[in-house]
């Protein structure tokens, strides 16, 4: 079930104790010349609303649709609000969240948004506030490659413009990690592009959808385990 979709006698009807706000994290920027902005974004969603499907007591917030994408300045479209702000609006978000709802789990789609998100769990979680983050880790292609071509092809196969999938970069990352860190994106890939996303399919990507919200179901079951109400002796 969806927060925005409900009243607000609804939200605190669903609000006992236990109840999980999953936070979808994601990011408009660029993912080479055939995946829409929207992928991290949409990546996130399709978790948050994976686990719901698993676990009764999790309820999935609107999408914060901006991150940190410096990495990815000088292609069009890529619109990041930075590391400071997210931190910012993560920590206000969730202390606004947790008058409500006693844990929040926050799902982000995207690499960059990793430092800001941990340095606001530590934060409020110094405030006494149950807060998780979680970031999926798959093997393969860092960017806009085999993996998340994959994954679109899967949840919104309608936006992958799949004759314009090109490799982009192939090296390996930590190869290119000084690259990225000193110029971005730009100064290692031309297209935007970390991998090779040609020969990407929709069984894959529903394969691997399935392993991440698996790992992340189990991540939530050791967090939070599912409380099993205690039955009457007849």
């Amino acid at each position: 079930m969806e927060v925005a979709d409900i009243t607000w006698p609804e939200a605190g009807e669903r609000a006992g104790a236990g109840v999980i706000l999953a936070v979808p994290l994601g990011a408009t920027e660029q993912h080479g010349p055939h995946l829409p902005l929207s992928t991290d974004t949409d990546i996130a969603v399709a978790l948050c609303a994976g686990l719901a499907a698993r676990r009764p007591d999790v309820l999935v917030a609107p999408a914060v649709p901006y991150g940190s994408s410096g990495e990815h300045a000088g292609f069009p479209g890529t619109l990041s609000i930075g590391q400071a702000a997210l931190e910012l609006l993560l920590v206000e978000l969730c202390r606004s969240a947790t008058a409500t709802f006693e844990r929040i789990l926050l799902v982000s789609g995207h690499g960059g948004n990793l430092e800001p998100l941990r340095r606001a769990e530590a934060l409020l979680r110094t405030e006494s506030r149950d807060v998780r983050g979680y970031l999926p880790h798959y093997p393969g292609d860092p960017h806009a490659g085999r993996a998340e071509t994959g994954l679109m092809l899967a949840l919104r196969p309608e936006l992958v413009r799949a004759e314009r999938a090109e490799p982009g970069d192939i090296r390996p990352l930590p190869e290119i990690l000084p690259l990225l860190r000193a110029g971005g994106v730009r100064a290692v890939s031309a297209n935007g592009v970390l991998g090779d996303p040609t020969g990407a399919t929709a069984a894959a990507g529903v394969a691997l959808l399935d392993q991440l919200i698996t790992d992340l179901h189990e991540k939530t079951r050791h967090w939070w385990p599912v409380v099993v109400p205690e039955r009457t002796p007849l």
